[in-house]
Protein backbone atom coordinates (compact mmCIF):
# COMPACT_ATOMS: atom_id res chain seq x y z
CA UNK A 1 0.00 0.00 0.00
CA UNK A 2 1.91 3.03 -1.30
CA UNK A 3 0.85 6.58 -0.47
CA UNK A 4 1.36 9.01 -3.35
CA UNK A 5 1.14 12.83 -3.50
CA UNK A 6 -2.25 14.52 -3.14
CA UNK A 7 -1.10 17.28 -5.47
CA UNK A 8 2.51 18.38 -5.30
CA UNK A 9 4.58 15.64 -6.96
CA UNK A 10 7.56 16.53 -4.77
CA UNK A 11 5.72 14.99 -1.81
CA UNK A 12 6.55 11.42 -2.87
CA UNK A 13 8.73 9.55 -0.36
CA UNK A 14 12.09 7.99 -1.23
CA UNK A 15 10.77 4.65 -0.01
CA UNK A 16 7.72 4.92 -2.29
CA UNK A 17 9.93 5.60 -5.31
CA UNK A 18 12.13 2.64 -4.40
CA UNK A 19 9.17 0.27 -4.08
CA UNK A 20 7.37 1.48 -7.20
CA UNK A 21 10.54 0.89 -9.19
CA UNK A 22 11.04 -2.55 -7.67
CA UNK A 23 7.63 -4.24 -7.93
CA UNK A 24 6.44 -6.44 -10.80
CA UNK A 25 3.11 -4.63 -11.18
CA UNK A 26 1.20 -1.67 -9.76
CA UNK A 27 -2.50 -1.89 -8.93
CA UNK A 28 -3.97 1.56 -9.41
CA UNK A 29 -7.28 3.42 -9.35
CA UNK A 30 -6.85 5.06 -12.78
CA UNK A 31 -4.14 3.74 -15.09
CA UNK A 32 -3.94 7.01 -17.03
CA UNK A 33 -3.43 9.07 -13.90
CA UNK A 34 -0.86 6.68 -12.45
CA UNK A 35 0.97 6.38 -15.77
CA UNK A 36 1.42 10.15 -15.88
CA UNK A 37 2.69 10.19 -12.30
CA UNK A 38 5.17 7.36 -12.91
CA UNK A 39 6.39 9.02 -16.08
CA UNK A 40 7.24 12.11 -14.03
CA UNK A 41 9.48 9.97 -11.80
CA UNK A 42 10.95 8.00 -14.70
CA UNK A 43 9.35 4.70 -13.63
CA UNK A 44 7.88 2.11 -16.01
CA UNK A 45 5.89 -0.80 -14.62
CA UNK A 46 2.84 -2.85 -15.73
CA UNK A 47 -0.40 -1.38 -14.38
CA UNK A 48 -3.49 -3.19 -13.14
CA UNK A 49 -6.79 -1.28 -12.94
CA UNK A 50 -8.27 -1.74 -9.46
CA UNK A 51 -11.07 0.77 -8.86
CA UNK A 52 -14.37 0.94 -7.00
CA UNK A 53 -16.30 -0.80 -9.79
CA UNK A 54 -14.05 -3.85 -10.21
CA UNK A 55 -12.11 -4.07 -6.94
CA UNK A 56 -13.58 -7.38 -5.77
CA UNK A 57 -12.75 -9.15 -9.04
CA UNK A 58 -9.43 -7.38 -9.64
CA UNK A 59 -8.28 -8.28 -6.14
CA UNK A 60 -8.27 -11.95 -7.13
CA UNK A 61 -5.85 -11.19 -9.96
CA UNK A 62 -3.56 -9.43 -7.51
CA UNK A 63 -3.78 -12.40 -5.12
CA UNK A 64 -2.92 -14.76 -8.00
CA UNK A 65 0.16 -12.70 -8.87
CA UNK A 66 1.27 -12.59 -5.24
CA UNK A 67 0.84 -16.34 -4.87
CA UNK A 68 2.99 -16.74 -7.98
CA UNK A 69 5.80 -14.87 -6.24
CA UNK A 70 5.30 -11.44 -7.79
CA UNK A 71 5.51 -8.19 -5.88
CA UNK A 72 2.55 -5.83 -6.34
CA UNK A 73 2.18 -2.25 -5.16
CA UNK A 74 -1.21 -0.58 -4.71
CA UNK A 75 -1.77 3.16 -5.22
CA UNK A 76 -4.81 5.39 -5.50
CA UNK A 77 -5.09 8.52 -7.62
CA UNK A 78 -3.85 10.63 -4.70
CA UNK A 79 -2.96 10.09 -1.08
CA UNK A 80 -3.15 6.86 0.86
CA UNK A 81 -5.06 3.94 -0.70
CA UNK A 82 -8.10 2.54 1.15
CA UNK A 83 -8.79 5.86 2.91
CA UNK A 84 -11.86 7.23 1.07
CA UNK A 85 -10.31 5.56 -1.99
CA UNK A 86 -10.28 2.00 -3.36
CA UNK A 87 -7.96 -0.48 -1.66
CA UNK A 88 -9.79 -1.83 1.39
CA UNK A 89 -11.30 -4.79 -0.47
CA UNK A 90 -7.93 -5.56 -1.99
CA UNK A 91 -6.29 -5.56 1.44
CA UNK A 92 -9.01 -7.85 2.82
CA UNK A 93 -8.60 -10.30 -0.07
CA UNK A 94 -4.81 -10.40 0.29
CA UNK A 95 -5.02 -10.96 4.04
CA UNK A 96 -7.68 -13.65 3.60
CA UNK A 97 -5.30 -15.46 1.26
CA UNK A 98 -2.71 -15.52 4.03
CA UNK A 99 -0.44 -13.01 2.32
CA UNK A 100 1.19 -9.95 3.85
CA UNK A 101 0.19 -6.32 3.39
CA UNK A 102 2.90 -3.71 3.91
CA UNK A 103 1.82 -0.04 4.30
CA UNK A 104 4.10 2.77 3.15
CA UNK A 105 3.15 6.02 4.92
CA UNK A 106 2.97 9.27 3.05
CA UNK A 107 0.69 12.04 1.84
CA UNK A 108 -2.88 12.15 3.12
CA UNK A 109 -5.43 14.97 2.97
CA UNK A 110 -6.63 13.85 6.42
CA UNK A 111 -3.33 14.46 8.20
CA UNK A 112 -2.52 17.49 6.01
CA UNK A 113 -5.63 19.47 6.90
CA UNK A 114 -5.47 18.44 10.56
CA UNK A 115 -1.91 19.73 10.82
CA UNK A 116 -3.11 23.17 9.70
CA UNK A 117 -6.27 23.27 11.85
CA UNK A 118 -4.46 23.93 15.12
CA UNK A 119 -6.46 21.47 17.20
CA UNK A 120 -3.52 20.28 19.26
CA UNK A 121 -4.56 17.44 21.53
CA UNK A 122 -8.12 18.59 22.16
CA UNK A 123 -9.72 15.18 22.32
CA UNK A 124 -10.80 12.67 19.67
CA UNK A 125 -11.03 13.35 15.94
CA UNK A 126 -13.68 11.62 13.82
CA UNK A 127 -12.80 10.97 10.17
CA UNK A 128 -16.11 10.97 8.27
CA UNK A 129 -14.73 11.33 4.73
CA UNK A 130 -17.37 11.91 2.07
CA UNK A 131 -20.93 12.30 3.36
CA UNK A 132 -23.89 10.61 1.60
CA UNK A 133 -24.88 12.25 -1.68
CA UNK A 134 -28.61 12.47 -0.91
CA UNK A 135 -29.50 15.71 0.86
CA UNK A 136 -31.67 14.13 3.55
CA UNK A 137 -29.10 11.48 4.45
CA UNK A 138 -26.32 14.06 4.44
CA UNK A 139 -28.25 16.30 6.82
CA UNK A 140 -28.96 13.40 9.18
CA UNK A 141 -25.36 12.15 9.24
CA UNK A 142 -23.96 15.66 9.64
CA UNK A 143 -26.30 16.34 12.56
CA UNK A 144 -25.08 13.18 14.29
CA UNK A 145 -21.44 14.05 13.69
CA UNK A 146 -21.81 17.66 14.81
CA UNK A 147 -23.73 16.63 17.90
CA UNK A 148 -20.93 14.39 19.07
CA UNK A 149 -18.84 17.33 20.23
CA UNK A 150 -15.65 15.98 18.61
CA UNK A 151 -13.57 17.40 15.78
CA UNK A 152 -14.76 15.97 12.46
CA UNK A 153 -12.79 15.71 9.19
CA UNK A 154 -14.87 15.81 6.01
CA UNK A 155 -13.90 15.44 2.36
CA UNK A 156 -15.93 17.02 -0.41
CA UNK A 157 -15.96 17.36 -4.20
CA UNK A 158 -16.30 20.77 -5.88
CA UNK A 159 -19.81 20.16 -7.24
CA UNK A 160 -21.15 19.50 -3.72
CA UNK A 161 -19.15 21.96 -1.62
CA UNK A 162 -21.81 24.69 -1.72
CA UNK A 163 -24.51 22.30 -0.51
CA UNK A 164 -22.26 21.13 2.33
CA UNK A 165 -21.42 24.74 3.23
CA UNK A 166 -25.13 25.59 3.46
CA UNK A 167 -25.67 22.72 5.87
CA UNK A 168 -22.61 23.57 7.96
CA UNK A 169 -23.78 27.19 8.19
CA UNK A 170 -26.51 26.03 10.56
CA UNK A 171 -23.80 25.37 13.16
CA UNK A 172 -23.38 29.10 13.65
CA UNK A 173 -20.10 30.24 15.19
CA UNK A 174 -18.56 26.76 15.39
CA UNK A 175 -15.15 26.96 13.71
CA UNK A 176 -14.41 25.19 10.42
CA UNK A 177 -11.00 24.88 8.79
CA UNK A 178 -11.28 24.61 5.00
CA UNK A 179 -8.41 23.14 2.98
CA UNK A 180 -8.87 23.64 -0.77
CA UNK A 181 -6.50 22.16 -3.34
CA UNK A 182 -4.08 21.11 -0.61
CA UNK A 183 -0.39 21.07 -1.66
CA UNK A 184 -1.30 22.39 -5.14
CA UNK A 185 -0.54 25.72 -6.79
CA UNK A 186 -3.78 27.41 -5.73
CA UNK A 187 -3.95 25.95 -2.22
CA UNK A 188 -6.14 27.81 0.25
CA UNK A 189 -6.47 27.14 3.97
CA UNK A 190 -8.80 29.25 6.08
CA UNK A 191 -10.49 28.91 9.47
CA UNK A 192 -13.78 30.72 9.97
CA UNK A 193 -17.17 30.37 11.68
CA UNK A 194 -19.39 27.81 9.96
CA UNK A 195 -22.06 30.46 9.38
CA UNK A 196 -19.64 32.44 7.19
CA UNK A 197 -18.64 29.53 4.95
CA UNK A 198 -21.28 30.07 2.19
CA UNK A 199 -20.35 33.76 2.03
CA UNK A 200 -16.63 32.94 1.84
CA UNK A 201 -17.24 30.55 -1.07
CA UNK A 202 -19.46 33.08 -2.84
CA UNK A 203 -16.88 35.88 -2.69
CA UNK A 204 -14.76 34.24 -5.40
CA UNK A 205 -15.94 31.72 -8.00
CA UNK A 206 -12.51 30.05 -7.86
CA UNK A 207 -13.15 29.01 -4.25
CA UNK A 208 -15.69 26.36 -5.29
CA UNK A 209 -13.16 24.60 -7.52
CA UNK A 210 -10.83 21.79 -6.58
CA UNK A 211 -10.90 19.12 -3.89
CA UNK A 212 -11.80 19.99 -0.31
CA UNK A 213 -10.80 18.69 3.11
CA UNK A 214 -12.57 20.33 6.03
CA UNK A 215 -12.20 20.14 9.80
CA UNK A 216 -15.25 20.88 11.90
CA UNK A 217 -13.71 22.01 15.17
CA UNK A 218 -15.04 20.72 18.52
CA UNK A 219 -17.89 22.68 20.00
CA UNK A 220 -16.48 25.13 22.50
CA UNK A 221 -17.73 24.42 25.99
CA UNK A 222 -19.55 27.39 27.44
CA UNK A 223 -18.22 28.51 30.80
CA UNK A 224 -20.64 28.15 33.67
CA UNK A 225 -21.93 31.70 34.31
CA UNK A 226 -23.35 30.99 37.77
CA UNK A 227 -20.14 31.50 39.81
CA UNK A 228 -20.01 35.07 38.50
CA UNK A 229 -23.76 35.51 39.01
CA UNK A 230 -23.44 34.38 42.61
CA UNK A 231 -20.51 36.74 43.20
CA UNK A 232 -22.70 39.64 42.08
CA UNK A 233 -25.61 38.38 44.15
CA UNK A 234 -23.47 37.93 47.26
CA UNK A 235 -22.12 41.47 46.98
CA UNK A 236 -25.63 42.91 46.67
CA UNK A 237 -27.02 40.84 49.52
CA UNK A 238 -24.38 42.31 51.82
CA UNK A 239 -25.93 45.77 51.47
CA UNK A 240 -29.53 45.33 50.27
CA UNK A 241 -32.71 43.47 51.19
CA UNK A 242 -33.12 40.11 49.52
CA UNK A 243 -35.77 41.09 46.94
CA UNK A 244 -33.94 44.26 45.96
CA UNK A 245 -30.65 42.36 45.63
CA UNK A 246 -32.31 39.75 43.42
CA UNK A 247 -33.94 42.42 41.25
CA UNK A 248 -30.65 44.23 40.69
CA UNK A 249 -28.74 40.98 40.12
CA UNK A 250 -31.26 39.99 37.42
CA UNK A 251 -30.74 43.34 35.69
CA UNK A 252 -26.93 43.07 35.88
CA UNK A 253 -26.50 39.41 34.92
CA UNK A 254 -29.64 38.73 32.82
CA UNK A 255 -30.00 35.49 34.76
CA UNK A 256 -33.51 34.15 35.51
CA UNK A 257 -34.97 35.98 38.51
CA UNK A 258 -36.53 32.85 40.01
CA UNK A 259 -33.20 31.04 39.96
CA UNK A 260 -31.47 34.05 41.48
CA UNK A 261 -34.10 34.19 44.22
CA UNK A 262 -33.59 30.52 45.12
CA UNK A 263 -29.83 30.98 45.21
CA UNK A 264 -30.24 34.11 47.31
CA UNK A 265 -32.25 32.12 49.86
CA UNK A 266 -29.49 29.52 50.07
CA UNK A 267 -26.83 32.22 50.44
CA UNK A 268 -28.78 33.86 53.28
CA UNK A 269 -29.04 30.60 55.22
CA UNK A 270 -26.74 30.55 58.27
Amino acid sequence: MVATPIGNLADISLRALHVLGLVDAIACEDTRHTQAMLRHYGIERPLLAVHQHNEAQAAQEVVRRLQAGQRVACVSDAGTPAISDPGARLVAAVRQAGLSVVPLPGASSLSTVLSAAGLGTDGPVVFAGFLPTKAGEREQVLAQLAGGGHAVVLLEAPHRIEALAAQLAGLGDRAVTVGRELTKQFEQIVTLPAAQLPHWLGEDAQRTRGEFALVLHPQQQQADPWPEHERVLTALLAHLPLKTAVQLAAQITAAPRNELYQRALRLRQP
